[in-house]
C-alpha cells in the first residue's frame, strides 16, 4: 500500500459557519450564474482536427500548479486523478486510449501491443504480439517478462482495482486471497520467441480491453519492486520520464532519452521539452498565477468566486469541457446512523442538488444527478427517486427541489434522531462550501452534525479505509474509461469493498447480490445488444438508489484554466489536458 502521511485524526474541526453566511454565499454564487452559462457558451469547443507534429514548437517547460501533491509515484497504486492524467504521457499498456480530442478518444487502440486482439473462446482468451525495439527510461529492452511480471504486481502491489477490473483473469482469484504468493498461472502465458503474451479469463469480460488501457495495468520492468515506490520513479516507456519529486513542493519530468514514437494516436511524441509541478499554491493564488502567466495549467477545481471574472476577463484562457464526473455523498452501510435505510433515504430527500450545482459554479457547468450514471455516458440516469413529490415507488423524471419534511419525517422513523455526525471532505474551497451547506442540511433534519476538513491528499484514502469509522463523505469520482461501470460496478461492486484498507474505493461498504448479479450480467454476457446491456445498467441504478447507500448530488463539466503563452490546447475525453501535446514555445 502507498506510503501515508501521518493519519488526519486529530484534524481541529473548525468553527460553525452561521447560516447567515451560508445563505449568504450563495446569493453570491446565484448572481454568477449568467456568468458561468456565458463562460461555458463561449469555451465549448468546436469541432477541430488533430494536426501533425510541429516541430517549430518543440521545446521549452510546461508548469503545472496544485495545492497538495497527488500521492506515490507508483502508477500501479495511484489513483488520484492528479497522477492518472500526468502518467499518461509516462507510461504505455497493452492498449490505450486513442490520442485524438472529441468523441473517438474513447476509442481503445494498440499501444506496447502491434495489435488488438479479437477475443477466442467465447471471449476468454487474447493474444497479444508486443512491439519490437521499445525500451523502458533506463535503456532496458521491453519484453514479454516484463509484461507477464507486470500483471502480477497488480495483485502483489494491492492495486485499487485489482478486484474490480482484473478479476477475471484466471489465477486472480489467489492473487487477491494471498497477493504475495500471486504468480497468475494459468491466466498469463508469454512466449518470447515469438513476443506473444497470451491472456486466459474465467468469464468474458466485455470491457477487459479498456481496463488493459487503464493505468493501473501499466507495463513497468520485470525487477520492479513488488510494494509501493513511494517517492522513487520507476523507468517508464512514454515520451517522458520522472526525475525529481518532492510530495511537500515539486515534481519534475523530462524526455525519456530511449523514446522514439511507434504510434501517434497511442503514444505521440512531446512537445514540452520538460514539465513541471509546483505543490503548496493555494486554489485561490493558483487562479491568480495561471491568469499571470507564472504558471500554465492548475489542477484544482477552480473556487466558485473566480469564475465570474474568468467569464468576463480571461475567455480565451478558460476552458470548458464534458467529462463524466460526479460529487456525491457516500454514507457507511454498516455503522450508525447510516445503516438504517430510513436514514441514508432522509439525506437523499433533504439534500439540495441545486445548491450544490452553485456551489461547483452554476448550470453552465454543472447539474443535478439523481442516480449514479452521469449524463454523457451510456444507460445515463432517466429517474428521480428524491426530490419533492417522488419516491422509489413513483420517481420523477427529474429532480426538482429537496424535501425536508419527508427526510424529517424519515429521520424520526429511523429512530437516529439526535445521534451525532461528522462530516468528511476534502479541504478545497469548493468541498468546503458544499460541505458546510452539507453539515447544515444534516442538522437541519435532526442531527448533532459537525464538519471535518482533511487534506486534498488524504481524504480519499481516508474515507475508504473502514478503521477511521467515516460515517459520510463529500468527494468526487471520475470515469476511467466510459462506461456506466465505472461508477455502479467500481463505487458499489462487492468485489471493492476491502475492510482496513486505503484502497477500499466501495467506501459505503455496499455489497447486494441482486445488484451485483445485474452488474455481471452487463459486464460478461456477449450475446446482449448494447440496448439489453444499457437496460441492466439502469436496473442496477435504479435498485442501487432504493437502497441509497450514496447520495449523487451533481454531474460536473471540467472547467479548465491555462496561461496566455499555452497552445495547442489539447483534450482528450479520458485524459483531459494531454500534457505532452500543448505549446509552450
Amino acid at each position: 500500500m502507498q506510503p501515508q502521511p501521518p493519519k488526519a485524526t486529530n484534524v481541529p474541526t473548525p468553527a460553525r459557519h452561521h447560516a447567515g453566511k451560508t445563505l449568504a454565499t450563495l446569493a453570491f454564487a446565484l448572481a454568477l450564474h449568467h456568468t458561468t452559462a456565458a463562460l461555458a457558451q463561449q469555451a465549448t469547443p468546436q469541432p477541430q482536427q488533430d494536426t501533425p507534429y510541429q516541430a517549430a514548437h518543440k521545446g521549452g517547460t510546461l508548469r503545472l500548479v496544485a495545492s497538495t501533491s497527488g500521492g506515490t509515484l507508483d502508477p500501479q497504486i495511484n489513483y488520484s486523478g492528479k497522477y492518472i492524467n500526468l502518467f499518461a504521457v509516462v507510461y504505455d499498456g497493452l492498449t490505450t486510449f486513442k490520442k485524438v480530442q472529441g468523441p473517438e478518444g474513447n476509442s481503445v487502440v494498440p499501444d506496447l501491443a502491434e495489435n488488438l486482439p479479437t477475443p477466442q473462446d467465447g471471449g476468454l482468451t487474447y493474444i497479444f504480439t508486443l512491439r519490437q525495439g521499445i525500451r523502458f527510461s533506463n535503456g532496458q529492452p521491453v519484453t514479454t517478462a516484463d509484461v507477464s511480471a507486470s500483471l502480477r504486481r497488480i495483485f502483489k502491489v494491492g492495486s485499487p482495482t485489482a478486484g474490480s477490473f482484473y478479476s477475471a483473469i484466471v489465477g486472480a482469484d489467489l492473487c487477491l486471497k494471498t497477493p504475495a504468493t500471486c504468480t497468475l498461472k494459468g491466466g498469463v502465458e508469454e512466449n518470447p520467441a515469438q513476443r506473444t503474451i497470451t491472456i486466459h479469463l474465467v468469464r468474458p469480460d466485455t470491457e477487459f480491453l479498456q481496463k488493459l488501457a487503464f493505468t493501473h495495468a501499466v507495463i513497468v520492468p520485470a525487477n520492479t519492486p513488488e510494494h509501493d515506490v513511494g517517492n522513487t520513479p520507476i523507468p517508464s516507456t512514454g515520451p517522458y520520464r520522472l526525475t525529481k519529486y518532492d510530495p511537500n513542493t515539486a515534481l519534475s519530468l523530462d524526455r525519456n532519452p530511449f523514446f522514439k514514437e511507434w504510434s501517434a494516436i497511442a503514444q505521440p511524441q512531446g512537445y514540452p521539452d520538460t514539465i513541471e509541478y509546483s505543490f503548496g499554491i493555494p486554489d485561490e493564488a493558483a487562479v491568480t498565477a495561471v491568469e499571470n502567466g507564472q504558471y500554465d495549467f492548475m489542477a484544482d477545481v477552480i473556487p466558485m468566486d473566480r469564475l465570474g471574472e474568468l467569464g468576463n476577463r480571461y475567455t480565451a484562457q478558460t476552458h470548458v469541457r464534458p467529462h463524466a464526473a460526479m460529487y456525491f455523498l457516500p454514507m457507511n452501510v454498516n455503522i450508525p446512523p447510516f445503516n438504517n435505510l430510513k436514514a441514508r433515504q432522509a439525506v437523499n430527500y433533504a439534500v439540495s442538488r441545486k445548491a450544490m450545482v452553485i456551489f461547483y459554479g452554476g448550470p453552465g457547468i454543472a447539474r443535478p444527478l439523481c442516480g449514479m450514471v452521469p449524463s454523457s455516458l451510456p444507460a445515463a440516469t432517466n429517474f428521480c427517486f428524491y426530490t419533492k413529490g417522488a419516491s422509489p415507488t413513483a420517481p420523477a423524471l427529474q429532480w426538482q427541489a429537496p424535501d425536508l419534511a419527508k427526510a424529517r419525517q424519515l429521520v424520526q422513523e429511523s429512530g437516529t434522531a439526535g445521534q451525532k455526525v461528522t462530516l468528511i471532505t476534502a479541504n478545497t474551497s469548493v468541498d468546503m462550501a458544499m460541505g458546510g451547506w452539507v453539515r447544515d442540511m444534516l442538522q437541519n433534519i435532526g442531527y448533532q452534525a459537525s464538519i471535518r476538513p482533511i487534506s486534498n491528499t488524504l481524504s480519499m484514502t481516508y474515507v475508504q479505509n473502514t478503521a477511521n469509522k467515516v460515517q459520510i463523505s463529500l468527494t468526487t469520482w471520475s470515469a476511467d474509461y466510459p462506461s456506466p461501470s465505472n461508477f455502479l460496478d467500481d463505487l458499489l461492486g462487492c468485489e471493492n469493498f476491502h475492510p482496513n484498507s486505503d484502497s477500499s474505493i466501495n467506501i459505503p461498504g455496499f455489497c447486494n447480490k441482486q445488484v451485483q448479479n445485474l452488474m455481471d450480467k452487463a459486464k460478461t454476457d456477449t450475446t446482449l445488444t448494447s440496448t439489453q446491456t444499457e437496460d441492466l445498467w439502469r436496473q442496477a441504478d435504479r435498485l442501487v438508489m432504493a437502497q441509497s447507500p450514496i447520495a449523487p448530488l451533481i454531474e460536473r463539466d471540467t472547467v479548465v484554466l491555462t496561461s496566455a503563452r499555452l497552445g495547442n490546447f489539447f483534450y482528450t475525453t479520458v485524459n483531459q489536458l494531454f500534457f505532452s501535446q500543448v505549446w509552450v514555445r
